[in-house]
């Protein structure tokens, strides 16, 4: 048994999207396809102050938990937000924020 086993899907759900997105540079990407408003085909790195070879393996997370998409265009890579994924993002974390609010306000 694995000690991820002792944690439900959700939780599991949750601590893996949360690390998906806990370094600047995925934030700095998504915000940057965010601020295209259209996929971008070419290199992302010309436009964030990191080389090639990061910001592929930052995509490759972004892509592996599902939140953007990524199509072969010839020689080059499409990727774009994935408008469902970012939306569920949204309200997963939404719910979880919502359900941990403090009933009391005199707290230590």
């Amino acid at each position: 048994m694995k000690k991820l086993d002792l944690f439900n899907n959700q939780q599991q759900e949750l601590a893996n999207l949360a690390k998906a997105l806990s370094h600047p540079a995925r934030i700095a990407i998504l915000q940057y396809l965010a601020s295209c408003n259209t996929c971008i085909s070419g290199n992302i790195s010309d436009y964030l102050p990191l080389s090639r070879t990061t910001v592929s393996q930052h995509l490759k997370e972004l892509k592996a938990i599902g939140l953007i998409k990524g199509e072969v265009e010839g020689l080059k890579m499409r990727y774009c937000l994935d408008k469902v994924a970012i939306e569920s993002l949204g309200s997963t974390f939404n719910t979880f924020f919502g359900a941990i609010q403090p009933q009391n306000e005199e707290c230590c």
